[in-house]
């Protein structure tokens, strides 16, 4: 699989990864819990190494947990997870219960989901990171109006990581949120990149341009996929999914050749020819 550096460090994360919202949010049972351990075996076959996750996700992070350490693969894996309350008590205690709910008392990037109480809980970051509990630090947000927000403080602030919304069908990111991470240096993850899957309806009973072949693409989902990774500022892009056949397939997006930015403009135009 392809990969990216992290900005402020010489490490590099593959290009596809994989979100936990909804998918990972079952019970202990093995009908449950099978299918998630098969996704989690193919992301890391391919290289992948990315999963997401956050106390807002029910039961996911303790999913996550549990199959790590039935895989005894959390060394294969980059954790990452998030603080969602107000207060610094709360906020310690909450990424504490993370921790151990996620099998890893090291997090490699702790982020605050949804910029709740942010400037609390980036003194917190700031301090379990110099102590070596978390790796790296991120902020959140899913909304178009935030991200005039997550703008001004990765101006204002170090920060190594940014999570947003972004896909071919919402790019509003491109001219007000990534150039300045590119400035800054910040790593770039994007969520809900099938814009909460409506991007399908509209392809349904398409079939995939014959050019993007040209670029190694053979189904919607990687085309979806490889238009952001095609954006030079995008780390890592995170579908979710609890599914292994769609699993294969949208880390079939983080291989072969990626658009260039003319070939990613043909690819909007295509899109909204449609």
């Amino acid at each position: 699989m392809l990969q990216r550096p992290i900005p402020k460090t010489s490490q590099s994360l593959p290009v596809v990864g994989i979100g936990t919202w909804q998918t990972f949010d079952v019970g202990n049972t093995r009908p449950e819990l099978d299918p998630r351990k098969e996704v989690l075996d193919i992301l890391f076959g391919a290289g992948g190494r990315v999963i997401d996750s956050s106390p807002m996700y029910g039961r996911a992070e303790a999913v996550v947990g549990t199959l790590l350490t039935e895989m005894q693969a959390r060394d294969k894996a980059f954790v990452a997870t998030k603080v969602w309350t107000t207060g610094e008590a709360a906020g310690i205690a909450q990424m504490q219960s993370s921790a151990a709910k996620m099998a890893s008392p090291v997090i490699d990037l702790m982020q605050i989901h949804n910029l709740v109480d942010w400037r609390t809980h980036l003194r917190t970051l700031r301090a379990w990171k110099d102590q070596g509990r978390i790796r790296y630090i991120g902020l959140t947000h899913y909304t178009t109006s935030s991200l005039d927000d997550l703008a001004r403080i990765i101006k204002a602030e170090p920060i190594d990581f940014v999570q947003f919304a972004y896909s071919i069908n919402r790019r509003e990111a491109e001219t007000r949120l990534l150039p300045v991470t590119a400035d800054r240096g910040v790593g770039v993850i994007i969520n809900q990149p099938y814009d909460s899957g409506s991007l399908f309806s509209k392809v349904n009973g398409k079939a995939v341009p014959e050019w993007a072949s040209d670029f190694d693409c053979t189904s919607w989902a990687q085309y979806f996929l490889k238009f952001l990774i095609g954006h030079p500022a995008v780390t890592c892009v995170i579908p979710g999914t609890a599914r292994p056949d769609h699993a294969r397939d949208n880390i079939a997006a983080g291989l072969g050749r990626m658009p260039d930015e003319a070939t990613r403009k043909r690819m909007v135009e295509h899109w909204q020819s449609l």
